[in-house]
This record gives C-alpha cells, sequence and structure tokens, in this order.
C-alpha cells in the first residue's frame, strides 16, 4: 500500500499565474465539507453536462404554476461522458458533503475541476463518465439522503451500455453517505453493481467542531434568534450525525448526540461497510503522527467589538474542567463553557478548516472588526478518521503513526494519507493521482 512522501512538480508560468491559480484554489477549497462557510459566493456556470437527472421533487401548491417557479429537487445527477463516450459506459458517482440548502452542482463541478488538480479533466481523459451528485438539502439526515443515491444508483444501471462495475463514493459526509447506501442495498439484497467504493477525508470515526464555538454560536442565537446561521448548522441533522461530539445550547452538556448514536447504530444494522465493493480513501491529514501544532489551551478566537466584549474561545485541552470558552455580551448573562475527558483535537493530525477564521469573519459581517482569530484553522477531520483505523477519543490515538500499522488496522481495503496536513476536502495531485490509479 503506497504511503511514501509525494512530491510534487515544480509548478510553471508567471508569478501572476501563480498567485491566480491559488486564489481560484482558496475559493473552492471546502466548498464540499462539513462547516462550510454559509455566504460562499456564487460560482460562474459549470460545463454543461450531457445529462441531468433529478430524484423526489417538492412540491408546493401555492407556489406551482406561478411565474418563475423552480421545482426543488432531493437529488441531482449531472453526467459528464468520458473521452469517446456517447451514453454511460464506466461511470463513477462522487456524492457531495455537507453545508446548508441545496448543493450547488456548479460549485461543486468547480471544486472538482479548478483547483490544484484538474479531477474532471483527468476521469474524461481516462475514459470515465464523472457523476456528480448533489442534494436538496445537505444538511438533512443521511439516512434520508442515502435514498436518493440508491435511485440514482438504480438509473447507473439502467443506462449503462455494457456491464463495466460502477465506482460510487464522495467527499467528506458524501463517503458517508455512499458507504451507508451501500450497505442497506447488500442488506437488502439489492444488486448495486459496484466494484469500488471509495471516500476523500470522509469522517468514518466522526467530525470535530470546537465545543466551545458551537457554544458561542447558540449563544449569538440567545442574544439575537434572527442570527441563528451558525447554530442552525451545527444542530442540523447531518451535523449532529456526523460531530464526534456536539452541544445542543449554550448551557447544554457536551457530548455524542442522540442523532449520532442513531446513526452509528443504523450503520450497525446494514453491516458497517458495503461488503462487495473493494473499498478505499484518501485522508487530507498526514499519516506519520504529526500534527499541526497547535497548542491546547491556546486563544482561538477574541471578539474585540461592541457586541459581545471579551468573549475568548480556546483550543480544546485534556483533562476535567477544561475551559474552552468565556461568552460575554452587552445582553444577558455571561457563560464559561467546559469540557471533561476531551482530547487535544484541535492540533491533531487531519484535514484542516478554518472554524475559528469562519466564525470571525460570520461577526465581523455584523460590526466590521470587532473580532479577530489568532487560531484561524484547526484539525477538522482527523486523519485516523478518515482512514478509519483508530476512534478520536484520546490525545493518543489521534496522533497513532498510521503509516506503520498494518493494513489490516484499517476498515479499508487501501487508503493514503497526505504528506502533509492540508485543507478538508482539498483536491489535491497526491491524493487524486492514487485514487485514479486504483480504479
Amino acid at each position: 500500500m503506497p504511503r511514501g512522501a509525494f512530491v510534487r512538480p515544480e509548478g510553471r508560468g508567471s508569478t501572476a499565474v501563480s498567485n491566480e491559480k491559488a486564489a481560484r484554489e482558496q475559493q473552492y477549497v471546502g466548498s464540499i465539507g462539513l462547516m462550510a462557510p454559509l455566504d460562499q459566493p456564487k460560482p460562474p456556470p459549470a460545463a454543461a453536462p450531457d445529462e441531468t437527472w433529478h430524484f423526489g421533487r417538492h412540491l408546493n401548491a401555492d407556489e406551482e404554476g406561478q411565474e418563475g417557479y423552480v421545482p426543488v429537487y432531493d437529488g441531482t445527477a449531472w453526467v459528464y461522458y468520458g473521452k469517446g463516450h456517447s451514453g454511460v459506459r464506466r461511470p463513477v458517482l462522487m456524492s457531495d458533503g455537507f453545508n446548508m440548502g441545496p448543493s450547488s452542482l456548479d460549485e461543486l463541478y468547480h471544486g472538482f475541476e479548478r483547483g490544484e488538480y484538474p479531477l474532471m479533466s483527468q476521469l474524461h481523459e481516462r475514459g470515465r463518465d464523472a457523476v456528480i451528485f448533489g442534494y436538496g438539502e445537505r444538511s438533512a439526515s443521511i439516512l434520508d439522503n442515502a435514498g436518493y443515491v440508491i435511485e440514482a444508483i438504480t438509473r447507473l444501471i439502467d443506462e449503462r451500455t455494457g456491464n463495466e462495475p460502477l465506482v460510487v463514493g464522495g467527499f467528506s459526509m458524501g463517503g458517508l453517505v455512499t458507504r451507508y447506501a451501500l450497505a442497506r442495498m447488500e442488506t437488502q439484497k439489492m444488486d448495486h453493481q459496484t466494484g469500488l467504493y471509495f471516500s476523500y477525508d470522509s469522517p468514518h470515526r466522526g467530525a470535530w467542531v470546537p465545543i466551545g464555538l458551537q457554544a458561542f454560536a447558540h449563544y449569538i442565537k440567545r442574544g439575537n434568534p434572527a442570527n441563528s446561521a451558525l447554530s442552525d448548522q451545527i444542530n442540523s441533522p447531518a451535523s449532529r450525525e456526523l460531530m464526534w461530539r456536539h452541544i445542543e445550547t449554550v448551557d447544554g452538556t457536551p457530548g455524542q448526540d442522540k442523532a449520532r448514536s442513531d446513526f452509528l447504530a443504523a450503520l450497525d444494522r446494514v453491516g458497517g461497510w458495503p461488503m462487495i465493493p473493494r473499498k478505499i480513501g484518501v485522508a487530507n491529514g498526514t499519516g506519520n503522527g504529526q500534527g499541526t501544532g497547535i497548542a491546547p489551551g491556546a486563544e482561538a478566537f477574541r471578539a474585540t467589538g461592541i457586541l459581545f466584549p471579551g468573549t475568548t474561545i480556546y483550543t480544546q485541552s485534556e483533562g476535567d474542567d477544561a475551559v474552552v470558552a468565556e461568552l460575554k455580551a452587552n445582553f444577558g448573562k455571561d457563560e464559561t463553557i467546559t469540557t471533561d475527558g476531551f482530547p487535544e483535537i484541535d492540533g491533531a493530525p487531519g484535514g484542516t478548516l478554518a472554524s475559528f477564521g469562519i466564525a470571525a469573519n460570520v461577526i465581523n459581517k455584523l460590526i466590521p472588526g470587532s473580532a479577530v482569530a489568532p487560531v484561524p484553522e484547526i484539525c477538522f477531520v482527523p486523519s485516523v478518521s478518515a482512514v478509519a483505523v483508530r476512534d478520536v477519543d484520546t490525545t493518543a490515538l489521534l496522533h497513532t503513526n498510521i503509516n506503520d500499522l498494518p493494513p489490516s488496522e484499517s476498515e479499508l481495503d487501501a487508503f493514503l494519507c497526505a504528506s502533509k496536513n492540508e485543507d478538508h476536502t482539498k483536491i489535491t495531485e497526491e491524493l487524486c493521482t492514487w485514487f485514479l490509479d486504483q480504479l
């Protein structure tokens, strides 16, 4: 199983081209990840697909028939034929991940194509049909959205010419939706005809959003219910299912949410994983046990304006009664948020997300210059979670040297960890060339 360091070729072209490329990458990084920014800029239109398929439909009797009415579908697939194809022959279904609201397939396409590595073009050149799959509500339960993936798999089988096995998987949450969908099909004796399942930085053992940050989102909502976007995102069904630990209200108790317990139980009922296809995965975090260097107990976020004067959120520390946030406002009462028995997860090896940076941007949009994030990015999907080798309950487990483990330690048949900790779901040459070679 290849796990060695990958040396990227030196870039070509002018500094201006390099800067433009870096800016383009940053725009789409995280567009298919949990807790992505709520106000992503509208992307330009993607290349027109060869086919568009819809699954499910929400009807509003008061709006249907009115001028400008657009139906909302529960699942949508854009199908791009591979090189030399005039129909579906060798499909690769790629599922979207988490955010609020419906998937933007334009954004998803550009996320795959316009970052560091042109995944869509490479699939096309290899004679693979790229099937981008999105949801009518990305924050809906994984169990519900899996039903639309099953419909898409069934249609791919019906539309496919020849008998090439399907490739099915997804990015971030999308890897869990497709994992459950395939396992459920096997349990129900449905022939999914899938030869390869893949996940791309998917939180198989849970994702991490700091408890102090979650509590602050609820604190903002308590002060002004109109500012509920972050709180609603954190408390959405899919978020509760994905997060390793969750807190529902400012004065709640951090722990494993019931929705996550129910999701894990549902996975167990279908065998945990699909058994028929080969299973592979990649992590945007390192496999050598080396984290990001973020210290526990460090000041990660600080409010400096009049809305939340003195509010401070800290990186996660071990031990009981660890203070993770001191929440203050010019309205209501102050709150001190603590945790018991949590690991030092913010600095763990894994795909990173600008969790505190996103929060600062939200506050600064309310009142410019009123928040700073000394630690903008932290671990979001630990490497041990993305390649399903360890739980994330202790600091020692998080820093497992995955590269030294025998392949049998993972629930995947093969996997690759990145050579450095990088943005969650970043489409890189290192990870994508390995993935394509597995097809």
